[in-house]
C-alpha cells in the first residue's frame, strides 16, 4: 500500500535529503575530516598568487634601485621553498581527500543498496505483481549512483566555492574594497542565475527519468519473453513499440538538454561583465597610487580561483538536481507499506501436526468476491485434491495459506493456530511447494535444488535429484549438475524445470506439501514414474494437490470440487464419478480424450 501524497512529477527535496542524511550521518566524522582537508587545500591555492604579487612588487623595487639584486635572489629562493611546500601540502591533501571520499561513497552506496534491496524484497506479493522488474533495477542502481554523486557535490562542488569565497574575498577586501564588492556581485549573479535555470530544468529531469524507466522496463519484459516473440514472429511489432518508447525518451532528454543553452549563454555574459569590473577598479586604484602593480595582478589572477569553483558549483547544482530526481524514483518506495504485516507479537512457526483449516473466510480479488464464508479442514497427513475450472479459487487458496494475500474475514489455521500470529517468512519456510510455473535462478541445477535447504548435505541433494529422476537426465549434460540453467531456467525444457522444482521441494522436507500442477509439464511416462515417488513422498505429510488431470488425483483421500469460490462436491474419486455433477463432467471429458483446463 502506498502512502498518500506521492506525486508523479514533484520532487520531494526535503524528504529525499532526509533519507540521504540518514546514510551520511553514520559517517559524520569521516565527512567532516574530508571537508577540513578540502579547506586546507583551497586555502593553500591562494598562496602562489600572493607569491607572484611579491615577486612583481620586489622586481619593481629592483628596477627602481631600492632593492639590490642579491637580496631579490635570496627572496626568490625563500619564495620557491614556500611554493614547493604548498605543492606538497596540496598533493598530500588531494590524496587523502580522494582516499577518504572513496571510503565514504563506497560505504554509503553499499548501505543504500542493502537497505532498499531488503525493503523491496520484503514488500508484499501485490507490489511485485504490479511493478516491472526492469524498472525496479533501474531505480535501485540509479539511486545508488545518486548517493555517490550527491556526496561528490558537497565535497568537490559546494565546499570549494564556499571556501574560496571566504579566502579570496578576505584577501581582495584587504587590498581593494570595490574589487571585493565586484567579486561578490559576480558570484551572487552567477550562482543565482544558474539556480534559476536548473530549477526550471528539474521537472524535465524527472520526465526523462520516467521515460527511461518505462523504456528499460519494456526492454526487460521483451527479453524475458523472447521465446513468445520468436514463436509468434512478432519482432517487427516489438520493434515498433520499442521505437515509440525510445522516441519518447529522446524527446524527454532533448527537452532536458535544451536548458543548457540558456545556462551556458547567461553564465558567459555574467563572467564577461565581471572580468571588466575586476580589471577596471584595480587599475583605477593603481593609477591613483593606492595599490601596486603586483596587487593589480594578484586581484585579477585570484579571480580565477573563484571562476573555476563557480563552474564546478553549477555543475554540482546540476548533479544535485539530478541526484534528487534519481532519489525521487527510489526513495518513494520507502513510503510503500506492506498490505501483509507481521503482528508485533508474531512468533516463529513450527509445524507439529500439519492440520490446516480455512474457517469462515471471505476474500475479494479486486472487485470480485471470490470466497464467502468458505470452510475447509485438512487433517494431519491427509491428501486433499482441489479440482475445478481455471479461476475457481484453487491457487488463490494456496496463496492465502502462504499469506501472499490476507483474508478479508475469517481465519486460516495451522495446528489450530491463526497463521497471522506467526512471522510470514517463518510460515512460508514451514511449507514446501512445487508451483505451477517453475521459475529457476540463473545458477547451476545443483544450487537451484539446494536453494530450498541451504544446510543440506551433498548426499541429501543427490538423493532428491534421483527421486525427481534428474540423475539420469543430467548425465547427458556436459557439466552434469553444475550446468547453468539460464535466466528463469530458459535453457531447460518445461519437464526438466519441473523436475528441478520437484527435487527442490523434496529437499525442503516439510510436513505440509503443496503440489500445484506438479507434473503438468512432464510426458506421460515420466509423470507416471514420478507419481509413484510423489505418493511415497506424501506419506506422513499433509498434502494439497491442485491438478487439472484428474488421473493424477484418483488416490487422494478427499477431492474438493470447486466452482466460483465454492465447494460444490466433496468426496473420494470412486464416489464422485458415480454422481451427477461437475466432477463427473470433467472426468467424462478427460476419459474421452479431452482435457479441459
Amino acid at each position: 500500500m502506498l502512502k498518500k501524497g506521492i506525486g508523479k512529477k514533484k520532487i520531494h527535496f526535503k524528504y529525499n535529503f532526509s533519507v540521504y542524511w540518514s546514510f551520511l550521518k553514520k559517517y559524520k566524522f569521516l565527512f567532516l575530516s574530508i571537508l577540513f582537508i578540502a579547506l586546507i587545500v583551497e586555502a593553500s591555492s591562494i598562496v602562489p598568487k600572493l607569491l607572484l604579487k611579491k615577486i612583481i612588487d620586489k622586481g619593481n623595487e629592483v628596477t627602481s634601485g631600492t632593492l639590490t639584486s642579491e637580496l631579490y635572489v635570496s627572496l626568490l629562493f625563500i619564495l620557491l621553498t614556500v611554493y614547493i611546500s604548498i605543492v606538497i601540502i596540496r598533493v598530500v591533501g588531494n590524496w587523502f581527500s580522494i582516499h577518504l571520499m572513496n571510503k565514504l561513497s563506497g560505504n554509503m552506496v553499499f548501505d543504500l543498496k542493502n537497505r532498499f534491496f531488503k525493503h523491496i524484497l520484503h514488500l508484499d506479493h501485490n507490489f511485485h505483481t504490479t511493478h516491472k522488474t526492469g524498472s525496479l533495477i533501474s531505480k535501485l542502481l540509479r539511486g545508488a549512483n545518486g548517493v555517490e554523486r550527491m556526496t561528490d557535490v558537497f565535497v568537490f562542488n559546494v565546499a570549494p566555492l564556499f571556501f574560496q569565497i571566504i579566502v579570496v574575498g578576505i584577501s581582495v577586501l584587504y587590498f581593494n574594497v570595490l574589487s571585493a564588492i565586484s567579486l561578490l556581485l559576480v558570484v551572487v549573479a552567477f550562482v543565482t542565475y544558474s539556480f534559476y535555470v536548473q530549477n526550471k530544468q528539474k521537472i524535465a529531469n524527472v520526465d526523462y527519468n520516467n521515460a527511461e524507466d518505462r523504456e528499460k522496463a519494456y526492454i526487460g519484459d521483451v527479453f524475458t519473453n523472447i521465446d513468445s516473440i520468436k514463436y509468434f514472429g512478432k519482432e517487427k511489432n516489438i520493434d515498433r513499440k520499442y521505437s515509440n518508447l525510445a522516441g519518447k525518451s529522446k524527446l524527454a532528454v532533448l527537452k532536458f538538454w535544451f536548458y543548457f543553452r540558456w545556462l551556458s549563454s547567461g553564465q558567459s555574459l555574467i563572467l564577461g561583465l565581471g572580468s571588466l569590473l575586476l580589471i577596471y577598479f584595480p587599475l583605477m586604484s593603481f593609477l591613483r597610487g593606492e595599490i601596486t602593480i603586483g596587487t593589480v595582478v594578484f586581484i585579477y589572477t585570484v579571480y580565477g580561483n573563484v571562476v573555476g569553483p563557480m563552474f564546478s558549483f553549477v555543475h554540482g547544482i546540476r548533479g544535485y538536481y539530478r541526484s534528487m530526481a534519481d532519489f525521487e524514483a527510489l526513495f518513494q518506495y520507502s513510503k510503500f507499506e506492506n498490505e501483509i504485516e507481521d503482528w508485533p507479537s508474531a512468533r516463529d512457526l513450527i509445524v507439529q501436526n500439519g492440520e490446516i483449516e480455512f474457517r469462515d473466510i471471505d476474500f475479494n480479488y479486486g472487485k470480485r468476491k471470490l470466497f464467502d464464508k468458505f470452510n475447509l479442514k485438512i487433517n494431519k497427513n491427509e491428501k486433499i485434491a482441489l479440482v475445478g475450472h481455471s479461476g475457481c479459487g484453487k491457487t488463490t487458496l494456496v496463496k492465502l495459506l502462504y499469506r501472499l494475500y490476507d483474508v478479508d474475514r475469517g481465519n486460516i489455521l495451522i495446528d489450530g493456530k491463526n497463521i497471522r500470529k506467526f512471522k510470514q517468512e517463518s510460515l512460508r519456510s514451514e511449507l514446501s511447494i512445487v508451483p505451477q510455473e517453475c521459475i529457476l535462478f540463473d545458477d547451476t541445477i545443483y544450487n537451484n535444488i539446494k536453494f530450498s535447504n541451504p544446510a543440506a548435505s551433498d548426499k541429501q541433494i543427490r538423493k532428491a535429484m534421483k527421486f525427481a529422476q534428474l540423475d539420469k537426465l543430467i548425465e547427458s549434460f556436459p557439466k552434469k549438475e553444475k550446468t547453468i540453467v539460464g535466466e528463469r531456467g530458459v535453457r531447460l525444457s518445461g519437464g526438466e524445470k519441473q523436475r528441478v522444482s520437484i527435487a527442490r521441494a523434496l529437499l525442503a522436507d516439510k510436513d505440509i506439501l503443496i503440489l500445484d500442477e506438479a507434473t503438468s509439464a512432464l510426458d506421460s511416462k515420466t509423470e507416471h514414474e514420478i507419481q509413484k515417488d510423489l505418493e511415497k513422498l506424501m506419506k506422513g505429510k499433509t498434502s494439497i494437490i491442485i491438478a487439472h488431470r484428474l488421473s493424477t488425483i484418483m488416490k487422494a483421500d478427499k477431492i474438493v470440487v470447486m466452482d466460483d469460490g465454492k465447494i460444490v462436491q466433496f468426496g473420494k474419486h470412486k464416489d464422485l464419478i458415480k454422481k451427477k455433477g461437475l466432477y463427473k463432467e470433467l472426468w467424462d471429458l478427460q476419459k474421452g480424450g479431452f482435457i479441459e483446463e
